[in-house]
């Protein structure tokens, strides 16, 4: 199995699990904030993916964000079981299972299933950004003024002008703002041109990489913008992210 293919199936079926678990009921823990959440589902639907990768690519490395850390040759995939906890707990039908595979010297390629909608979004450097097997249009350049932004900013981080205030210059300059809580949705959204931008401080690799390939598979830019001591993840058509670029540069 090619591994588009491979990451597209592990992405639904981790997907599916998740919801299969949220209906017969789930116990739930606490990270780092009553906020942030992980559930037996995130654990159950980490584990299927990656005892499949380690059976079908085991010379890879894989990361997940619910602990899996195993060392590979050069490739490393990133899995994220259940994008969007606090949605999925809470009956928010926004979250997905996410999927990437990075390689040195190369563009990664992603998968993201969102299973309230049943759709499947797939894109790498050698595959054009895919909605359910069918090639959606490339992103056109359009100023950050005519497009919608995606963002957060965890209530806790409010204080700090360091994060605030690019956030806010970049907010000032789109049409409007959305902040759906599951990143990857949001990155799928902006690859189908659902959503116009994204701009996300400090993005954790499993959080970033599936979406940023589909944005970069579909014509667009997915970048990471030192903005002090903050990393910025940007993402959407090339002359929104650019215009982003600025603006939180300041």
């Amino acid at each position: 199995m090619q591994d588009l293919a491979l990451a597209a199936a592990l992405v639904r079926d981790a997907g599916d699990l998740a919801a299969r678990m949220l209906r017969d009921g789930l116990t739930v823990e606490h990270k780092t904030s009553v906020s942030d959440v992980v559930s037996a589902a995130d654990h159950a639907a980490e584990e299927l993916v990656v005892t499949r990768l380690r059976a079908e690519r085991p010379a890879d490395g894989i990361v997940g964000e619910e602990g899996t850390s195993d060392a590979g040759d050069a490739r490393t995939w990133y899995v994220d079981p259940v994008d969007g906890t606090y949605n999925f707990l809470s009956g928010i039908p926004v979250w997905c299972s996410a999927l990437a595979l990075t390689a040195p010297g190369a563009q990664p390629l992603g998968a993201v299933y969102q299973p309230s909608t049943g759709e499947l979004w797939t894109g790498g450097p050698d595959d054009p950004t895919a909605l359910d097997g069918q090639p959606l249009p490339q992103l056109a350049d359009r100023p950050l003024a005519d497009v919608s932004l995606a963002t957060y900013l965890h209530p806790t981080t409010l204080p700090d002008d360091a994060l605030r205030r690019p956030l806010l210059r970049a907010m000032q300059g789109a049409a409007t703002v959305r902040m759906l809580g599951s990143g990857s949705v949001e990155l799928a959204y902006v690859a189908s041109g659902r959503l116009g931008a994204s701009a996300q401080a400090n993005s954790l690799p499993w959080d970033w990489l599936p979406g940023a390939a589909l944005v970069s598979a579909a014509g667009g830019a997915a970048e990471v913008v030192q903005v002090g001591a903050h990393r910025w993840h940007i993402a959407g058509n090339r002359r929104a992210v650019a215009e982003l670029r600025e603006l939180l540069t300041g």
